[in-house]
């Protein structure tokens, strides 16, 4: 679990990054939190700088959207979806839960380098 901000440091309409291996988006979308992974899954480009429009973020590079709920594409030039991660507030502060996935990758990396 890696905490993120106080809830009140995320109005609506507002996203932040979280500088982890790989980079998440965390975003308020009209007061229901999200977090996906932050890179495009077309090209690199931030989605935590791209554009919020309901419970979709649209890259700023190339346009592609995503829905935050599933993070599947919702246009191309994205064919691939972008991971979820679980979102929660204790005390006022935001908190995202990395899919076990990811952490897994992580270690196989770190593996990789130790090697």
């Amino acid at each position: 679990m890696i905490p993120v901000c106080r809830l009140d440091d995320l109005p609506a309409g507002e996203s932040v990054r979280i500088d982890t291996t790989p980079p998440i988006a965390v975003f308020n979308a009209d007061g229901e939190l999200y977090a996906i992974d932050d890179t495009c899954t077309h090209q690199d480009a931030s989605l935590s700088e791209g554009w919020l429009e309901g419970c979709l973020v649209e890259c700023p590079l190339h346009a592609a959207s995503f829905d935050l709920r599933t993070g599947r594409p919702t246009c191309l030039p994205a064919r691939r979806a972008v991971r979820t991660h679980r979102v929660t507030v204790d005390d006022g502060m935001v908190h995202v839960h990395v899919a076990s996935e990811v952490l897994a990758e992580v270690a196989a990396e770190e593996e990789g380098t130790a090697a």
